[in-house]
């Protein structure tokens, strides 16, 4: 019988870092645009509608892998509510990080406002009317679905401290290869 993994893929690795820092940087790009008014203003905006929507493209393509690739098990000492946690907790990041930019991509085709991805093409906007009072609605959506990301993403950090730290198991050695793993 073989060993079960007790690490990530590379895949996954590269998909869940890459997403973290986009996650970053969208909050980065919208604190910028709320400190800055006129055409620099707008460059935020249009960069993080940008990166918003290839955290849409990454996270679909992290679903796919996932679907494609079982997970490996969490720690067999670990409590059932604190798996359920876990589990619970990455089912939520993945719904958010559709909702997050699905909804910034629905309030941009409500409102008729176009999408440069990075200045190389123009995405295409979504069969949505409404006007204004639609994209501000969508607004609103995406508004309070990022909340619930910075309440998810306590939760995850809290909770791979509480690994490293309080139960000394090498879950965090699994997402980081960089730390020495615990005998």
């Amino acid at each position: 019988m073989a060993e079960p993994r007790n690490r990530y893929s590379t895949v996954s690795l590269i998909l869940h870092w890459v997403i973290a820092l986009a996650v970053v940087a969208q909050v980065a790009l919208i604190m910028a645009h709320d400190a800055t008014e006129g055409p620099l203003s707008r460059e935020f905006v249009q960069v993080h509608k940008a990166v918003g929507l290839t955290i849409l493209a990454l996270t679909l393509g992290r679903i796919g892998w996932r679907l494609a690739n079982p997970l490996i098990a969490l720690p067999v000492e670990m409590p059932r509510w604190e798996r359920v946690l876990a589990r619970t907790t990455q089912i939520a990041f993945y719904v958010v990080l559709l909702a997050m930019p699905l909804t910034g991509w629905l309030a941009s085709s409500a409102g008729g406002r176009e999408i440069s991805w990075f200045g190389l093409f123009q995405w295409p906007l979504l069969p949505v009317g409404g006007g204004r009072e639609a994209a501000g609605q969508f607004m609103d959506t995406h508004e309070m679905v990022a909340k619930l990301l910075y309440v998810l993403i306590v939760l995850h950090i809290a909770g791979a401290l509480k690994h490293q730290f309080i139960n000394r198991d090498n879950v965090l050695h699994r997402m980081i290869p960089m730390i020495p793993r615990r005998p």
